[in-house]
This record gives C-alpha cells, structure tokens and sequence, in this order.
C-alpha cells in the first residue's frame, strides 16, 4: 500500500496533465523562461485551513528548489486577511502550479470546516464522527485527508480495505446469515485480516445478527434515536456500533446522547462548500 505521499504524486501528475495537457500557452507566450516569482496564498473567508501540506508537495513536485514558508498550518482556524503560506519558484511554475493548489485547497478547507462543525457539536460525547465512500472520483485522497484534518476519522478508504455488507449484499447473497457465514469463509480462504461490519435496517436484523456473530461492527442504518438506544441494550457492547442515515448538525447530539460508537455522515464530502482563498503574486 503506497503512503500518503506516494498517492498524492499520482494525484498531482495526473491532474497536471489533465491542466497543462502540451503546455500552458498563456504563460508560455509571456513568460521569459527564467523570471522567478513570489506569491501569498491569502485567506478570504473564515474556516478551518487544509490543504499546506498538499500545496508544498505540488510546487515541490513542479520545482524541487522552490522555497516554501508556511505562516499556518493544517487543521489552524483560518479568518479572512490572513496569509496562510509564501512560495517563490519559477514564474512559470506558480501560474501552472496556481489553480491545481486552489482547487485542492479551497475544497479541502470547506470539508475540514464542515467536518470541524459535527466534532464541535458532540464534543464531550464518546461518539466519534465519521467519512464515508461518498466521495469525488480521483479525489478521495484529500477528501478523505480533509475529514481527518477536520477532526473527523476516516472510515474504509475503498472496497478493499474492509468487508461491508450492506443491504444489497445481504440481499443479493440471500439474508444476513448467509452473508456473514460466506465473508468469513472468504477471509479464511484467502488468508485476509480485515474487519467485517454488517448493515441492519430493523431491530429484527440486529437480532439476527446478534445470534450468528462473526462481526466487528454493526451499522444501524437509518434508526431513529430511541432505535439505537434499544438496538445498544441488545447488542451490549460485544460488538461496534454505528449510526448512519439522516443524522445532520440539528438532529446529531440526539443520536450521540445514544452512546452509539460512531457517526458515518456523508455530508461531510458531498454537501462540503469550498472556501475562498487566492494565490496572489509579488513582484520581487
């Protein structure tokens, strides 16, 4: 499995061939080939700033000698006025690098800030918010990324790293029981160690569940608070829990006051509004 950095060097090629593709023609055209440039990332709207890291690594990847000072860091509050980074480089390298950083940025920023919102509204409850795959294809990384910069955990990163049956499994493979028995025998089969988390859509189903075993962490999928409370009685901490389906910022510290492990919200990703920050130049 690659690391973090790793991956991202995937990302960032792929992205600027997607963007320069033969070449930026609008800086090409203008631009002498060694005049060298400066610019400021400036904050134009308050949140909570992600993404630095990834900005260093795509000008580092761009231009390895380019000089990089961060002035905040990830996961730091952010107001409008503030400079969150200086990067000198080639001119050229900063108009190509400018809207792939932004882009990256100012998404990573409105997920970690909508993410920090659900952590602060539950905290001091044991209930630990997280992600799911409900993310932009390609762009999962920083997503993801922005979700733990945010406070946030992350849940399975693809299909690979854990066995999830949901209802179209269960459904599909023929019931609950079947399922279970037939996750299990795979993972023997094919030597793997991963968890396994089952999907319930009733009380009934986590009775089910409850009677074969075989699980680490059973989802109850769109309970009402009092559900999960009842479902907790029964399950009685043998196994993780986590609630997921029309939980937001009004009705969460319900759900949390359940003492369920985890909250999986979508939302963070897919309902996240990108934040307004600039790349502006300095003439040197």
């Amino acid at each position: 499995m690659l690391n973090f950095d790793e991956q991202l060097k995937i990302l960032v090629e792929a992205a600027f061939k997607e963007d320069i593709g033969e070449g930026d023609h609008s800086t090409l055209s203008c631009i002498d080939a060694g005049a060298n440039g400066k610019a400021i990332l400036k904050i134009k709207q308050e949140g909570i700033l992600a993404g630095v890291h990834v900005a260093e690594k795509i000008f580092k990847l761009k231009e390895p000698s380019s000089k990089f000072i961060s002035f905040k860091k990830d996961g730091d509050a952010m107001k409008e006025g503030q400079i969150a980074f200086e990067v000198e480089a080639s001119a050229r390298t900063i108009l190509e690098c400018e809207r792939l950083v932004l882009n990256c940025m100012q998404r990573m920023s409105g997920v970690a800030t909508l993410t920090h919102q659900y952590v602060e509204k539950i905290k001091g409850y044991k209930t630990k918010i997280l992600d799911t795959r409900k993310s932009t294809p390609n762009f999962r990384l920083l997503e993801k990324e922005a979700v733990r910069i945010g406070g946030g955990l992350n849940h399975r990163f693809g299909l690979y790293d854990m066995i999830m049956l949901k209802d179209n499994h269960i459904d599909y493979c023929g019931g609950i029981e079947k399922a279970i028995q037939r996750a299990n025998a795979y993972m023997d089969s094919k030597k793997l160690n991963l968890k396994i988390e089952i999907e319930t859509r009733n009380i009934d189903d986590v009775r089910r569940v409850m009677s074969i075993g075989k699980v680490d962490r059973i989802m109850l999928d769109n309970f009402s608070p009092s559900q999960i409370a009842e479902a907790l009685i029964m399950i009685n901490g043998k196994y993780e829990t986590e609630a997921s389906g029309g939980i937001n910022l009004d009705n969460i510290i319900d759900y949390a006051k359940t003492g369920v492990d985890y909250i999986s919200i979508g939302a963070l990703i897919h309902q996240a509004k990108s934040l307004d920050l600039s790349l502006k130049a300095m003439i040197i």
